[in-house]
């Protein structure tokens, strides 16, 4: 799922290709993508683009609309405003083609016309999870928001606050959206790694140094994704928005070498989704029971590295 480095990438390329320009037609290839329908889709048509923004893993598309015209809130948006907000979920990805690009194949979803290109949303496999809402003023703006706060917006303390509300692993907390907002899989990996901490530590057990690394890891995680891809997305619209990108760290890098201590990434499988990690930076060596293969095997379940290579050698 794209999140906030993405998403700000996103937003970067969009900003000079359709910020100021008139949005001439919307074009829906699966009715199922469309979840409002009160604004109609159609009232957005022939407006122009006055705001783009993140709400959480979303992104937000404003155009002038019927309401009166007020100062605009820093925080959620001017009211007078209509707004197209996308959901990418896990497999929908945007493009920027040609105007009047045709919609073909079963992964597009829609199409946003502009005079000199088309933004295009597809949907990657069989499950339509991806989504457009059309909202008008700032309080459905605000009201779709799931409330995680900003981190770099937020202090140490407001940080502390958010995640120690109720006593969950690191990984689920980081990756709630109610409690942080942009933060998923890919990224809380990555940033748990570089606070050489557990996924699994629960939040109430943190000592204050270890709340001081990790709040240092996130900020200095997403901010180098960041100036990474925004830098990336300003020379060409990014087409190839990944979860799993070679200069990570351990994300997606399940038996590859960490490139701190060199020891072999390790991962924890559940439904969808994986947990990857270092033993040797981020866990004392141990390894962390494996939903599935920890009931396979049992007893034998290797604790360390060193009891995992001689499983693999009998």
């Amino acid at each position: 799922m794209p999140e906030l480095p993405d998403i700000t990438a996103y937003i970067a390329a969009l900003e000079p290709r359709i910020l100021g320009k008139t949005l001439e037609r919307v074009r829906l290839q699966s009715v199922f993508v469309l979840r409002t329908a009160d604004p109609p889709i159609t009232a957005v048509e022939g407006r122009t683009v006055r705001e783009l923004r993140r709400i959480g893993k979303r992104i937000a598309i404003g155009v002038d609309g019927d309401l009166p015209r007020q100062r605009q809130s820093p925080v959620v948006g001017d009211p007078g405003l209509l707004w197209l907000v996308i959901h990418l979920m896990i497999a929908g990805r945007l493009h920027w083609r040609p105007p009047q690009a045709k919609l073909s194949g079963h992964h597009a979803l829609l199409a946003l016309d502009f005079s000199d290109g088309a933004l295009v949303l597809t949907e990657a496999g069989s499950k339509r999870r991806a989504s457009l809402h059309v909202l008008r003023g700032k309080q459905a703006l605000h009201d779709i928001d799931p409330g995680g706060i900003e981190v770099f917006s937020s202090h140490l303390d407001a940080f502390r606050a958010a995640l120690t509300a109720e006593n969950r692993t690191l990984k689920r907390a980081l990756t709630d959206p109610r409690i942080i907002s942009g933060v998923g899989n890919a990224y809380s990996d990555e940033i748990l790694h570089a606070a050489q901490l557990s996924p699994i530590t629960l939040t109430h057990k943190f000592k204050p140094d270890e709340w001081e690394r990790l709040f240092t890891a996130t900020r200095f995680t997403l901010s180098s994704w960041m100036d990474r891809l925004v830098a990336e997305a300003r020379e060409k619209f990014p087409e190839g928005v990944t979860a799993f990108r070679p200069e990570m760290a351990v994300h997606g890098r399940f038996g590859q070498a960490c490139p701190r201590c060199g020891s072999p990434v390790q991962r924890i499988r559940y439904a969808d989704n994986e947990t990857n990690y270092c033993p040797a930076c981020q866990t004392g060596g141990k390894l962390l029971a494996d939903r599935s293969l920890s009931r396979l095997l049992g007893s034998d379940w290797p604790r360390t590295l060193d009891e995992l290579e001689a499983l693999k050698r009998r």
